[in-house]
């Protein structure tokens, strides 16, 4: 006999095994894409999220992991000329990250190359921004 908490416990895989699945869809699009460009995935990781200057903090909030790891992939990105550390203009302790032109220009063709065949490139934008709104209700629990 199939128990109403069986009958949640099922649901909850399933949806779960779905947003894995799809995590999975996004992160091997974003390897590929980023291995075209010469870049591992962090690097196109962060490069995708500098929309403007910003603290490491801030980037490594943005790429969801901890500081250190933003560290590691901008000390990369700087090496390569496509990330520059400036002071803050607010904040003497922090450094804003800023792009060089090559890393904007760099940027913009990983935008475009994101876009091609994205695993929620099927879904029109109405279904993507019902998809946002579901999960942003998820992982906050309201």
């Amino acid at each position: 006999m199939t128990t109403p908490a069986d009958t949640q416990a099922i649901a909850e895989r399933q949806l779960c095994g779905l947003v894995n699945g799809l995590a999975q869809r996004i992160a091997e699009h974003v390897r590929e894409r980023a291995a075209a460009l010469g870049l591992t995935a962090s690097q196109a990781t962060a490069l995708r999220e500098m929309s403007g200057p910003m603290t490491m903090r801030e980037l490594a909030e943005r790429m969801s992991c901890e500081p250190s790891n933003t560290t590691f992939v901008v000390d990369k990105l700087e090496k390569q000329g496509l990330v520059e550390r400036h002071p803050h203009p607010t904040d003497r302790r922090a450094k804003h990250l800023v792009l060089t032109a090559e890393g904007a220009a760099l940027r913009e063709r990983l935008l475009g190359l994101l876009v091609v065949d994205s695993p929620l490139s099927g879904l029109t934008p109405q279904d993507q921004r019902v998809l946002h709104g579901l999960l942003a209700r998820a992982i906050t629990g309201s």
